[in-house]
């Protein structure tokens, strides 16, 4: 096995490899580029693959089996999608020794693009991998999730040095990138942002389209991409954001697909339930990354907080990228969803379906003292589920916490990694 680097910063996903990979054969993790997944999977590999330096893949392309064969266990396959046979040699492989701990693969979502059958159900097991969360960059992944104090009636606690309005989009803007997030600030963190985008609009996209050529064009994936991020977090219809880009309808569906399966863009679907009528079924779309809504619209934190409707879409979206990981790692497997009536009198912006359809309720605010009208769509789900709400918090920008109704509470935002 490798050294250890003891500048790693241990990831969320660390806490589930750690428990599959004793007792599963093959684990493979997704998510978008520069997320870090080829830094922690090649922690726990006694040999590094990576399938997309020419040399090294050329026995894989004549001969996947033989290539494997004899190879120190556990292998990382990073990059596999440059060589998509290897996927087959290692179901084989797992097949007729089904122990645990021999493969990691590692590549972007895309893969499932151009490889659409997926020849591994049942034998390779799939985990997604987001952007490092402000819990992760602080050290914190040990301890019960968000999701789970909410769920068990705990109290949430407060770091001592919790953000103030500014703070918090400072934070959102330097984003889940460790590469950034960690050691980059000023115009080398702008230039890094930058350069992402462009590599993912020019070079991303366009591969993962493959001969499709009404995706290929930069200028028009670009121009959906700002449209996105300036109505990231919102329930816009559609129509209006590629209507905003200047492009037409299967032309924005198509960009659409290709963002969301290289995870940059991400889908919160609207709730459903037999006890409320009359709600909306549209998804709730949010750029992934919050840093990159600054990057595609050549904003600073100035910028943000000057525009009152962008600032309150850029808050909601940096909760949302928070929230997402905390699901992965909580006992009480929370789905994710929005709410939002038919009427739009009432809307919640994150609600979370425990098992047993008990539920808790989520709502952001640009505000540092919060009221009880700021809690209003919570207490009216609350009354209509009874039993099953079974916890409310509205997360806004102040200092402390305290109590706005029954089963409701107000906290800092900061209470997601506290």
């Amino acid at each position: 096995m490798p050294a250890l680097d003891a500048s790693y910063v241990p990831r969320l996903v660390d806490l589930q490899l750690d428990a599959l990979a004793a007792q599963l054969p093959a684990v493979m993790v997704t998510g978008a580029r520069a997320t870090g997944k080829t830094t922690t999977l090649a922690r726990r590999a006694a040999t590094v693959v990576r399938l997309d330096v020419a040399a090294r893949a050329a026995a894989f392309e004549a001969d996947p089996d033989a290539a494997l064969r004899g190879l120190e266990e556990p292998v990382l396959l990073d990059e596999w999608q440059a060589v998509p046979s290897v996927l087959g040699a290692v179901r084989r492989a797992v097949e007729s020794e089904p122990t645990g701990n021999r493969f990691l693969l590692s590549g972007p979502v895309r893969a499932e693009l151009d490889h659409g059958v997926w020849a591994a159900t049942g034998r390779i097991v799939r985990l997604s991998m987001f952007g490092m969360t402000v819990r992760e960059q602080a050290g914190q992944i040990e301890g019960a999730s968000f999701w789970d104090r909410l769920a068990n009636g705990d109290d949430l606690p407060v770091p001592g040095d919790t953000p103030d309005l500014r703070g918090y989009v400072e934070i959102a803007l330097r984003g889940g990138f460790p590469a950034a997030a960690l050691r980059l600030s000023g115009l080398a963190h702008q230039a890094w942002m930058d350069s992402y985008l462009e590599n993912l609009l020019t070079r991303d996209v366009p591969a993962a389209a493959g001969e499709t050529t009404r995706r290929r064009d930069p200028v028009r994936v670009r121009r959906y991409f700002e449209a996105c991020a300036l109505n990231s977090a919102g329930e816009a219809e559609h129509k209006t954001i590629y209507e905003a880009a200047g492009i037409n309808r299967m032309t924005a569906l198509d960009y659409d697909d290709l963002l969301t399966r290289l995870y940059v863009i991400d889908a919160l679907p609207a709730w459903e339930t037999n006890r409320l009528k009359r709600l909306t079924r549209t998804a709730k779309r949010y750029v992934a990354e919050p840093a990159l809504i600054a990057a595609a619209l050549r904003l600073d934190v100035a910028g943000v907080l000057a525009d009152g409707n962008l600032l309150g879409r850029l808050l909601d979206t940096f909760v949302a990228a928070q929230l997402r990981p905390e699901s992965t790692v909580s006992n009480s497997r929370p789905r994710l969803h929005h709410l939002r009536t038919q009427s739009a009198r009432e809307e919640v912006d994150i609600v979370a379906e425990l098992g047993g359809g008990r539920v808790i309720g989520v709502e952001v605010k640009a505000d540092a003292a919060p009221d009880r009208r700021a809690a209003r769509h919570l207490v009216w789900l609350r009354d209509r589920l009874g039993d099953r709400f079974v916890a409310g918090v509205v997360l806004h920008t102040g200092p402390r916490p305290f109590a706005l109704d029954e089963r409701i509470v107000a906290a800092p935002i900061s209470s997601i990694w506290g």
